[in-house]
């Protein structure tokens, strides 16, 4: 993955995050798997753990202590009300940045008037 594309993904990851868990109770370790099967193999482990200790912090998931059958117990996350209302903005935002980088692409920028 190239320096542009990391910069871009640390800017979204936070949505990306929401949105798997708009779908599914997680925990760390899955959230990274899903994250590289979805073609972002280059995710570091500790860059998707410091999202998810701020979005606890922020209160946007509920978590849950599980006890694993290595190590200490896992904390498996929910997204919570909160989480769904910050998650309804990420789209809005995104729809809206997609439109307008739509509409830029679509416009020759190297033609001079």
């Amino acid at each position: 993955m190239g320096k542009q594309t990391t910069e871009m993904l640390k800017g979204v990851l936070e949505g990306i995050v929401l949105a798997l868990l708009a779908t599914r109770s997680a925990y760390g370790v899955e959230i990274t798997a899903w994250l590289r099967e979805q073609g972002f193999e280059d995710i570091a482990e500790g860059t998707v753990y410091a999202l998810l200790v701020r979005i606890e912090q922020r209160q946007l998931v509920d978590v849950e202590k599980v006890p694993s059958e290595k190590g200490p117990p896992r904390k498996v996350f929910t997204l919570n009300d909160q989480g769904r209302e910050q998650l309804a903005e990420f789209w809005t935002t995104w729809g809206l940045l997609e439109s307008r980088l739509d509409a830029l692409r679509s416009t020759d920028i190297t033609t001079k008037e």
